[in-house]
């Protein structure tokens, strides 16, 4: 006998609900039967409300604390029908709006009508006196929106699906969600709905799609291009291309190639032999990918014969400023005048910052405009407060934003409506991937200069590409390698080690002295005590430094030492639950007031004001990091204070964020602390390299704190592991300049 005929069936009316998770639509709930009887029934039944009559298949198990429950495998769940079950239904808080005493008057106007009027003629419930035409259309949006989710998400878990996926789906694709699933399941591996082409491609079977469908394989090719821009790809090999989407569909390579060849046909998929490869691009990359070459093989031909004279302008500048520039300094002023386009890399302490702030000088003595930007919000606050100027993020400057589908990230600042600059200064070069240096590109008048500024042996950029290496590798652009560390710096365990780390040399981590310290700890356990002491008692009792002015690292997630587990512990000593502090169950997460989180997906709709109120503006951006200052039950927000910027965020959009009390060493590229605490355990050779312990250490600007085993440190110095990323840039570069 299978399962299914071995599963009970029950029926009833919600009487109220005892527990329920948004994210993955679990459920605890009571339900009173036919017979009478009230029972405990947990699972899947998202947006579940008292007055909802349901028809449950599942089994009786036996929970060790709360006793005797019906586990739901399979439900019909019906809207309540009766004049009473309706008030019941929304005098429980179902809709957003609806209360009690608002309930009653609309029930009693429209008794067993009531939700038929709410769906389909809203502009009805505003003749009830107490109810405006605003307050109307809002109960009827969030009626609609959770009848559409819940129909949405009951589609998905037939499929044994995550319900998550779901809730994505709706909120992209809104009331056209469910018939564009059903249409082309496949669009459930789409960036912003984050499904595995495996769940798309069971339904898609389950849905009567054959396996030798054109519109499968194709399905499929795409998704191994677009899953690799994950892994820094703008282009995959052809060869590996088929390979690839053959085993992920369980086909022969010939059928997977008759499909790559249509869909380069019709313009889904832009094909060229280049860098030595048959590459295979999406569109978007090979468009963004060979723009940007165009764009820079211009900037690095194009000199300005500008009649001013250097030695007089480097004299005022340095009468100015009350300094004397160093012979490489002056070099890097020659060339930024002469050129424009100019790139300059160096490590820790030799004198990046410095450089910008004398570029930026000599062009403000040049009457140039010049605009300071950086990938990330807390490396263009830093960048402002080190010029004493106003620099903003990268996507902010370009005004990103998603268009109507929102699906899609697109910029009002592009070629029709460029910035109003002579120059920009980017700082933090080595973490733009090729779409966001395309965007910049294109936005940029034709005589804008371009400096860029970097440290090329900082991690590479998470987005596609490898555009600062590509830069410095090409031999053709003005390139300016800083290498001497200056004499203030000279004292700085941190930057000493940096560059020995950096070198592949072992640095002695037994020196515990300076600002670099080692405390030695072999087992995982033994790690996380000695963090969390450190975070809460050493560090703000002995050394003064405060718990938001510690940032703890850690090369990986997953593990005790992984950031997973380390904020939920330091959540415990840091932030622990308290009568005064309300908080909100997000998933097997607990997000509290006081919390320190990072927005982990740009958005770029979001509004935000500071604190005073006067100024304000869209978008918090991933890596943005921020403190709970209150959650609202009621009306479902959760509002963060992102170093000034406010913003409100509704409870669903909690899946874009994560506590930040521990991240992960890429999370941290672009951003500098007070005070490192870096957790280390032995782990994947992917993420254990030389590469993460240099971008861990260099983001230290006080104290760096090693905490585990010495040898996990030095694995890592000897591991110069470097994925290989499939871009052309340099390539395309070389040629469009003539050097091949």
């Amino acid at each position: 006998m299978d399962q299914e005929n071995e599963l009970l069936e029950i029926s009833g009316t919600v009487e109220n609900i005892i527990y329920k998770n948004e994210e993955n639509g679990y459920t605890v709930l009571r339900l009173k039967n036919d017979s009478g009887e009230t029972v405990t029934v947990v699972g899947c039944f998202p947006y579940a409300a008292a007055g909802e009559s349901m028809i449950i298949s599942g089994n009786w198990t036996n929970h060790s604390v709360h006793g005797r429950q019906f586990k739901a495998e399979f439900a019909q769940r019906l809207l309540p029908t009766s004049a009473n079950a309706i008030y019941q239904f929304l005098a429980g808080g179902s809709v957003k709006g609806v209360g009690p005493a608002t309930a009653s008057l609309i029930v009693n106007r429209f008794g067993d009508k009531t939700l038929d009027v709410m769906l389909n003629s809203w502009q009805q419930l505003a003749e009830i006196r107490g109810i405006s035409q605003a307050k109307a259309q809002q109960i009827s949006k969030s009626f609609r929106r959770q009848a559409g989710v819940r129909m949405l998400m009951e589609f998905v878990c037939s499929f044994g699906l995550r319900p998550i996926l779901a809730m994505r789906m709706y909120k992209y694709y809104g009331d056209e969600a469910l018939d564009s699933l059903r249409e082309n399941p496949y669009i459930l591996t789409g960036s912003m709905i984050g499904g595995s082409f495996a769940e798309a491609d069971a339904m898609a079977l389950e849905l009567g799609i054959e396996e030798h469908s054109k519109n499968r394989i194709g399905a499929a090719v795409l998704f191994e291009l677009a899953h690799n821009t994950g892994n820094g790809h703008c282009f995959i090999p052809r060869e590996k291309l088929s390979a690839v989407t053959a085993e992920l569909i369980g086909l022969d390579t010939e059928s997977v190639d008759e499909c790559i060849e249509e869909l380069i046909e019709d313009g889904r998929l832009r094909y060229e032999e280049v860098a030595g490869c048959r590459a295979c691009y999406l569109p978007e990359l090979y468009e963004a990918e060979t723009n940007a070459a165009e764009r820079f093989a211009a900037m690095s031909r194009r000199r300005f014969n500008d009649k001013a004279n250097l030695d007089k302008l480097l004299a005022q500048l340095e009468k100015s400023q009350g300094i004397k520039y160093a012979p490489m300094q002056r070099r890097i002023l020659e060339l930024a005048l002469k050129n424009q386009l100019l790139v300059i890399t160096g490590g820790p302490g030799t004198g990046k910052t410095t450089s910008i702030r004398a570029i930026l000088a000599l062009y403000e003595q040049l009457g140039l405009k010049t605009l300071l930007t950086a990938p990330t919000g807390r490396a263009a606050k830093r960048m402002s407060e080190l010029s004493g100027m106003e620099a903003s993020t990268v996507h902010r400057l370009l005004g990103a934003r998603f268009d109507e589908e929102g699906d899609r990230v697109i910029f009002t600042r592009d070629e029709s409506d460029m910035l109003d600059c002579d120059a920009v200064i980017l700082d933090e070069g080595s973490m733009v991937d090729i779409c966001l240096m395309d965007a910049l590109l294109r936005a940029m008048p034709p005589d804008a200069r371009l400096v860029m500024v970097g440290d090329a042996d900082q991690l590479p950029p998470v987005g596609p590409g490898n555009v600062f290496s590509a830069l410095l590798r090409s031999q053709v652009v003005p390139v300016v390698r800083l290498t001497e560390i200056f004499r203030q710096n000279e004292g700085s365990r941190i930057i000493r080690n940096a560059h020995m780390i950096n070198r592949g040399e072992h640095p002695n981590l037994a020196e515990n002295s300076g600002d670099f310290f080692r405390l030695k700890r072999l087992q995982a356990a033994s790690s996380v005590e000695t963090i969390t002491e450190l975070c809460s008692v050493r560090l703000p009792g002995k050394m003064k430094i405060p718990p938001e002015d510690i940032q703890v690292l850690s090369p990986t997630r997953k593990g005790e030492l992984g950031t997973v587990n380390l904020n939920r512990r330091l959540q415990e000593v840091l932030n622990p639950a308290g009568k005064d502090k309300r908080e909100k169950l997000f998933g097997d997460v607990v997000f509290r007031e006081g919390d320190r989180v990072m927005q982990i997906r740009n958005n770029y709709d979001i509004m935000w004001k500071n604190s005073q109120g006067t100024e304000s503006g869209t978008g918090i951006y991933n890596g943005d990091i921020g403190t709970v200052d209150s959650i609202d039950p009621e009306s479902e927000t959760i509002t963060v204070n992102f170093d000034g910027r406010i913003a409100c965020f509704g409870f669903d959009s909690l899946i874009e964020m994560e506590h930040a009390w521990a991240i992960t060493v890429h999370k941290s590229q672009g951003s500098e602390y007070r005070a490192v605490i870096l957790a280390l355990s032995p782990g994947s050779q992917m993420l254990m390299t030389r590469g993460v312990l240099y971008t861990a250490v260099t983001r230290a600007k006080e104290l760096l704190i090693m905490v585990g085993d010495d040898q996990t440190a030095y694995q890592m110095i000897d591991n110069f592991r470097q994925s290989k990323r499939y871009t052309a840039l340099r390539v395309r570069l070389r040629k469009l300049c003539g050097a091949q």
